[in-house]
């Protein structure tokens, strides 16, 4: 009896060591509201700002400055949204959502991202076009791999997904936005929906 109390003890140690390491898990909803928010922009883009076909975007182009104002917007509203669903469950659940594991958190994300979004523009303005739906999908699934060992929830399983995604895209450079779209849009929807539901039980 004092044997197992013993190893319960140790178990819940183990517990409180591994999640004052490690962020709390993000929530499955922001997941899928980020997912919402790309495909409701990637069908903007598709509607209104594609080139013609056989034509490619262009640094100075109208619509390209809009496509990236979209982007930009896509961006802003899965943050906050993640923001504020991830500060509720963390209230919830009496936790910290700003402490030095954030920190290093958001380190080991936007290092891998912030280099991608500086290679992709290095190659837009050498006029290389055709890769630039594959490397968002390459860095960003890299930046998530990176930024998993702090924390709790698989959220690297989604990073697999999207580098796997990207590397199919590059080999396939005339079909990178509606690879973007299954990325950013319909892979952020089932994972989140598979959060969730994991949420639910719990």
């Amino acid at each position: 009896m004092e044997e197992n109390k013993y190893l319960d003890d140790i178990s819940q140690i183990k517990d409180l060591m591994s999640r004052s390491s490690r962020f709390i898990s993000l929530s499955g909803l922001s997941g899928i509201m980020a997912g919402i928010y790309a495909i409701a922009g990637a069908l903007i883009t598709y509607l209104f700002l594609l080139p013609e076909p056989g034509t490619y975007l262009t640094l100075h182009s109208w619509n390209f400055k809009l496509i990236l104002i979209i982007l930009i917007a896509v961006a802003s509203l899965s943050i906050l949204t993640a923001y504020l669903l991830t500060s509720k469950k963390a209230k919830k659940n009496n936790e910290k959502i700003w402490d030095a594991t954030t920190k290093r958190l958001l380190v080991s994300f936007l290092v891998p991202l912030i280099t991608g979004g500086i290679y992709i523009l290095i190659k837009l303005s050498s006029q290389h076009y055709g890769l630039t739906g594959s490397l968002m999908l390459i860095f960003y699934g890299l930046a998530l791999v990176n930024a998993s060992k702090y924390t709790i929830g698989n959220i690297k399983y989604l990073g697999y997904a999207e580098i796997i995604l990207g590397l199919i895209c590059s080999a396939m450079p005339g079909y990178g936005f509606w690879f973007w779209v299954i990325g950013f849009g319909f892979l952020h929807i089932i994972y989140g929906s598979l959060v969730y539901v994991k949420e639910e039980k719990a």
